[in-house]
């Protein structure tokens, strides 16, 4: 039995588990379109029932952006999903063709759905060079899908990694033991178990359901964890993974962003503990990009700041540059047209900033 802080498990990971850990695998989000109507899904409004396509927080436009993508954080495999991304065959195998093809065979993919699927569409899917699936149970606690589990039983014939991935409803650890001893007794590699949690567009489905949420800091439901662990300790034998709200966000996304941010970081960007990009910034009143690279060439002059330290940001249109320089230009390089501040922001394609501190 290994246990961290967030995470607990017996037997071995997965490897794509283990590569979610390092923040080493690329977010490919086929489609938002499934056949399910699960009550718990997290997925936000935008992405729901939409079939668009998400290379981590990057729209996919063209393959291009995928592949941009994965360089970005030096990524060295992907987890395919949605939504279920086998609502889209086509768009998936080639996505997984395109990966493997940039980035060779030792690049793992990994891959989620939630239905049956036929030995076809396997067999295209191994071809295409899909390492690992894993299968969502619908209603697990309810009703036995006889259909999906032929599936899995296909997809461990075929030689794909197969296992099964559902969240850990509260009070059902023996229904949860049940399947992990079927899957081990079929040949399946292994189970992970997500704690239940509660987002924006699930809340009132999860509490119709008779669920509560278990503090003000978590995200996680009431029972859960509780229910996951135990089922853990009484699969000491098999491949048992359970895995935290807490470890989603505060080691995987966390890893993933420390990742992107060290590989793509400018030499005037400091990267945080959090992974998030840190620089001054200067703006001006009037949003004229033109005007604001005579600034720039103006401050370079008059300073003797190195060109590389402070550059023009064409996609927020503003002058961006080290904390440092622009505490020293706020003092040294007044203009009332011109702004002075510090940020925080998220090394992602959308480049959200968490926050904002006006200087000078």
């Amino acid at each position: 039995m290994a246990d961290t802080l967030y995470q607990t498990y017996s037997g071995e990971l997965p490897p794509g588990c283990r590569l979610c850990e390092q923040g080493a695998k690329l977010v490919l989000f086929v489609t938002g379109v499934c056949r399910e109507r699960c009550f718990f899904c997290p997925l936000s409004e935008k992405r729901k029932g939409k079939r668009l396509s998400w290379a981590n927080e990057r729209p996919v436009r063209s393959e291009g952006d995928i592949i941009e993508e994965a360089e970005r954080m030096n990524a060295l495999g992907a987890g395919v999903t949605g939504g279920d991304p086998l609502m889209e065959p086509e768009k998936t195998l080639r996505y997984i063709g395109l990966l493997k093809s940039a980035f060779g065979s030792g690049f793992h993919v990994h891959l989620y759905t939630a239905g049956p699927v036929q030995e076809g569409i396997l067999r295209a899917l191994k071809e295409a060079g899909l390492d690992e699936i894993r299968y969502h149970l619908i209603d697990y606690h309810r009703r036995e899908d006889t259909a999906l589990w032929r599936s899995i039983e296909r997809s461990i014939a075929l030689g794909l990694d197969t296992g099964i991935e559902i969240p850990a409803l509260p009070g059902t650890e023996e229904r949860i033991i049940s399947i992990a001893r079927r899957l081990k007794k079929m040949g399946g590699g292994f189970l992970n178990l997500n704690e239940l949690e509660v987002s924006e567009t699930n809340y009132r489905e999860v509490e119709e359901a008779g669920y509560t949420h278990k503090s003000d800091i978590s995200y996680g439901v009431s029972g859960s964890e509780e229910t996951a662990l135990k089922a853990v300790s009484a699969l000491p034998d098999f491949n048992v993974h359970y895995c935290s709200s807490g470890f989603k966000d505060g080691v995987q996304l966390r890893n993933r962003l420390l990742r992107t941010a060290k590989n793509t970081a400018r030499a005037y960007e400091t990267v945080t503990e959090e992974g998030l990009l840190f620089k001054g910034i200067i703006e001006r009143v009037e949003k004229d990009i033109s005007a604001l690279e005579k600034i720039r060439k103006n401050i370079i002059r008059r300073h003797g700041i190195p060109g590389r330290l402070i550059a023009l940001d064409h996609g927020k249109n503003r002058i961006e540059t080290s904390p440092e320089i622009a505490a020293f230009l706020s003092e040294n390089h007044p203009d009332k047209r011109l702004t002075y501040a510090l940020v925080e922001e998220y090394p992602t394609a959308d480049r959200l900033e968490v926050t904002k501190t006006r200087i000078g």
